[in-house]
């Protein structure tokens, strides 16, 4: 991957700085958690338009890894995900690799699918395949490539727009709905748009140097955090309460508990715990859980509330 530059606090930077986004607190802990943790296999956001999706992506890129992410087209094409051929050496006779997307993600860390719901499905399995196991393996057309991948995928969809088939909800490891902002944070993100706008226009601005001294701050803990996770203590009881948790929720399969744990590592890892703790698993088991519940399967909402925390409460009361 690339390295961690302060792109977001550069003067004339036209990304809002991921320190200065206003709310969004569960998109952000998503994008957070599967940077820390790689392995949980990327993160769905879930919302209507305007909601800041595309924006925190790209914010969280530019903090982490100091580039945009990569971001498919809607009408890509085998080629374009996996590589292929240069079409320009090939009409000269040559026959020169062109580099996919997937392998540019790798170089910039994150690739980012706007409006997956609307993409090819094949496209979408090749993705979260690579995703899923880190191998790019390409065979045809004399192409004949194995290399191995490692970046975050995060992908947006606006169900008003469509779903995604049960079998490519599972393949996302975290699924996070946006947020409806309240009147007091409308007036925060309005008000932040409008410092942000202004601070661009100028030479010098204190308001970028500090929001770029947040971004580090950010940056660093997501950093330690990596270093520390494989660290992290998961103790048996708290498998076990993944387990029966999963259970009550009537979670289909077995992906969604194997990401929880994960993810709770991560988060616990991000506050600097030695050990997870009951409390980190339940922060992690919407995310985890939502999109892998029947109804949700069958075309339903993937809202949480606070019915689904009452058939797990006495578990973690007990804990």
């Amino acid at each position: 991957m690339s390295g961690t530059a302060p792109e977001a606090g550069r003067p004339g930077a036209s990304i809002l700085p991921y320190s200065r986004v206003v709310g969004q607190d569960d998109l952000k802990l998503a994008l957070e958690l599967n940077h820390v943790a790689p392995g949980i296999g990327g993160v769905l956001m879930a919302g209507q338009r305007g909601t800041a999706k595309s924006t925190l992506v790209r914010a969280f890129a530019l903090m982490a890894h100091g580039e945009l992410p990569v971001t498919l087209p809607i009408n890509a094409t085998d080629d374009r995900v996996v590589g292929g051929w240069r079409l320009d050496a090939l009409m000269r006779g040559e026959t020169l690799e062109q580099p996919g997307l997937l392998e540019e993600a790798h170089d910039k860390g994150i690739l980012y699918v706007d409006e997956v719901n609307l993409l090819d499905d094949h496209v979408v399995n090749i993705i979260l395949d690579v995703v899923s196991t880190g191998q790019l393996s390409v065979q045809r057309e004399g192409l004949a490539a194995a290399r191995q991948l490692d970046f975050g995928l995060v992908g947006t969809m606006n169900p008003e727009e469509g779903g995604l088939r049960p079998q490519l909800l599972d393949r996302f490891g975290l699924m996070v709905t946006a947020a409806d902002l309240d009147t007091d944070a409308r007036h925060r993100m309005i008000r932040t748009v409008l410092a942000f706008e202004e601070a661009r226009a100028r030479d010098t601005s204190e308001w970028l140097t500090d929001a770029e001294r947040d971004n580090a701050a950010v940056r660093d803990r997501l950093r330690a955090a990596r270093e520390r996770f494989a660290q992290v203590d998961v103790p048996d009881p708290v498998l076990r309460l993944c387990a029966e948790a999963a259970g009550r929720l009537d979670a289909v399969g077995q992906r969604g508990e194997i990401v929880a744990t994960h993810a709770a590592r991560a988060l616990a890892a991000l506050e600097g715990a030695e050990r997870v703790e009951p409390r980190h698993l339940l922060r992690v088991l919407p995310p985890a859980l939502r999109h892998r519940r029947p109804e949700a399967a069958h075309g339903g909402t993937f809202d949480w509330g606070p019915d689904d925390h009452a058939r797990i409460k006495d578990l973690f009361d007990a804990g």
